[in-house]
This record gives structure tokens, C-alpha cells and sequence, in this order.
């Protein structure tokens, strides 16, 4: 199984980028995992919120394809222990889905042209964070997963 995270907007900060970097080489022993980074909207200052979000998505949108199952990282989606993650993940893989692509969108959201194709949503937490702190996050609790799934022993309770 191939799973790509697809963002919108570059890591600028330097701790950050280093963290996803160090999570996504561990990732990649496991299965084929890459993260792709969609510029974002140019002129988006100007742009009403309403606007750059439908932008964004058909953005998002050319680089899924019908095969693909959807997973928008949002906040009002499902919320799941490490363990339960780590389950979930089992059972795409088991399914024989050829790619998960999971997708952080821009600082409004995401379009309803997404929220229609999209297979399901997760939610990291009933906080907020920046986009750039849930790249780290999420890349951090991938690794966890397939460290529970393997019965590493990274994961502690």
C-alpha cells in the first residue's frame, strides 16, 4: 500500500521540517509513503475565504484519482486512540486499498467539492494546531502505528 499526505502550503520552520524528515524515513521501512505539497493559492490575501478554499480544492482534487481512498484530516472527523490508528491502518491495508492519501488543507478548510469525494475524516484532536505542527503530528502517529501493528516496542502504555 502507497500512502501520500498531501499538504497545502511548504513547512517553513526548520524544526519542523527536520521532525516529518525524521518520521518519514521510519515510515518508509514499512510501506511506500511520500508527502506532496501543493503551493498555495496565489493571491490568497485577496481572495475571500469562500473563494480560496474552492481553489484549493480543485487543486487537491487534480491529484486524486478515483482509485484513491480520500482521508481528510479534519476537526470535526473521527477521533481514535494510537492503538485504534494503528487498527484502522491494519484494516486499509488488509482491504487492499493501493493508496491512502491523507490531506491537510489550508488555513479555512476544505471545499465542498473535497468534503464530497472525501472516503472518511480523521480528527488528530479537539485541538487546534497549526498546519505545520499537524504535518509533525500526524507523520509521528503514522510511524507509531505501524510500530503497533509490527509489535515494536516505540508505543508504551
Amino acid at each position: 500500500m502507497n500512502i501520500t499526505l498531501l499538504t497545502v502550503g511548504k513547512t517553513d520552520l526548520s524544526y519542523i521540517a527536520e521532525g516529518i524528515d525524521i518520521f518519514f524515513k521510519r515510515i518508509n521501512r514499512y510501506t511506500r509513503f511520500n508527502i506532496a505539497t501543493i503551493a498555495d493559492v496565489k493571491t490568497s490575501k485577496k481572495l475571500p475565504e469562500d473563494v480560496q478554499k474552492i481553489k484549493e480544492g480543485e487543486v487537491i482534487l487534480s491529484h486524486i484519482s478515483d482509485s484513491d481512498w480520500l482521508i481528510l484530516l479534519d476537526e470535526d472527523g473521527t477521533q481514535m486512540s494510537s492503538v485504534e490508528f494503528a487498527v484502522w491502518v491494519q484494516k486499509k491495508m488488509n482491504a487492499g486499498i493501493k493508496r491512502l492519501v491523507f490531506v491537510i488543507g489550508g488555513p479555512y478548510g476544505f471545499s465542498a467539492d473535497l468534503y464530497k469525494r472525501a472516503d472518511e475524516k480523521i480528527s488528530l484532536s479537539k485541538m487546534t494546531f497549526s498546519h505545520q505542527m499537524v504535518r509533525l503530528i500526524f507523520t509521528e502517529q503514522l510511524y507509531r502505528a505501524f510500530t503497533i501493528i509490527n509489535g515494536e516496542p516505540y508505543h508504551h502504555r
